[in-house]
């Protein structure tokens, strides 16, 4: 009883810390990939009750990981972190009950939730151990991720899932390059080699610009014209030293509403109005996997 309490406890902590932060937003990219190709209430039902259960092990995988650096910074919560550390059987067997708990999610439902387990698990888990602290590959790795997890969404034949899902790793690799610029401080203290370390801010705020302007093509190419544009207008917003966290959300709030407008606007059609590009809703691959 005194092991499940702390699996419990710790499982409560991962969650409300990552939503307090603002970083389950897969979750709602993955939910709106579902409302445009118009899934059932089951299939819906069924791929958010997964995709929580993965973020959960990816989210508590990282701490897991990052215990020792998580430990001496100020924006973690001490109590909970040093909990963690006194607890440390208890997240690796949190860990083993909710890879079980996916696996036979996956094997029983089908509909690629298995590739989506090995793949955004798999990423996470390669981001977390090695990939973070590797420069220029910790937003490479960040970017794959942020097709990954919204992969729970949809059934891998479907192209128009596809499309919207790596538009979200474009974004993703935006907010990585974002995030180590916030934590440019906080890591080259600590000895840690990120792509915010390696860049230095002011060609790190460069990268975030080149990112954000390969996001916006995409989106004018392939998913819409207009709000691509509105997407690259986000170079112009300002980003002050110490001020990070604040044009991140800024950068957040114009990705956030370019792309609710996007799925909306792709719902209303059928598909996309890219410049060079439109997918229909029903365009699927004869891949033949369950």
């Amino acid at each position: 009883m005194v092991v499940l309490a702390a699996i419990v406890q710790i499982l409560c902590d991962v969650l409300v810390f990552r939503l307090r932060r603002l970083e389950m937003a897969n979750l709602a990219g993955a939910l709106s990939i579902m409302f445009v190709l118009g899934s059932s209430p089951v299939d819906v039902g069924v791929r958010v009750v997964f995709a929580l259960l993965l973020n959960l092990l990816v989210y508590l995988n990282n701490d897991y990981c990052d215990l020792t650096w998580d430990l001496q910074a100020d924006s973690r919560d001490l109590d909970k972190t040093q909990f963690l550390r006194a607890n440390m059987g208890a997240a690796v067997a949190a860990q083993l009950l909710l890879l079980a708990a996916l696996v036979g999610f996956a094997l029983l439902y089908g509909g690629g939730l298995m590739l989506a387990l090995a793949c955004g698990g798999g990423v996470c888990w390669a981001y977390s151990a090695v990939l973070k602290r590797r420069p220029g590959v910790d937003v490479l790795a960040m970017a794959l991720w942020g097709i990954a997890m919204p992969m729970v969404g949809f059934a891998p034949e479907w192209i128009l899932g596809w499309c919207l899902a790596l538009q979200l790793g474009l974004f993703s690799a935006v907010f990585e390059s974002i995030q180590v610029l916030r934590d440019h401080d906080e890591d080259l203290a600590a000895g840690v080699r990120t792509t915010g370390v390696w860049l230095g801010p002011t060609r790190n705020l460069w990268l975030i610009r080149g990112l954000i302007l390969v996001a916006a093509a995409y989106m004018s190419l392939v998913i819409h014209g207009f709000l691509g544009i509105a997407v690259g207008l986000a170079v112009l917003v300002p980003c002050r030293v110490g001020a990070v966290a604040t044009y991140w959300t800024r950068i957040r709030m114009i990705f956030g509403l370019a792309w609710i407008s996007a799925c909306l606007a792709c719902w209303l059609r059928g598909g996309t109005a890219g410049l060079v590009y439109t997918i229909e809703v029903s365009a699927r691959w004869a891949l033949g996997l369950g």
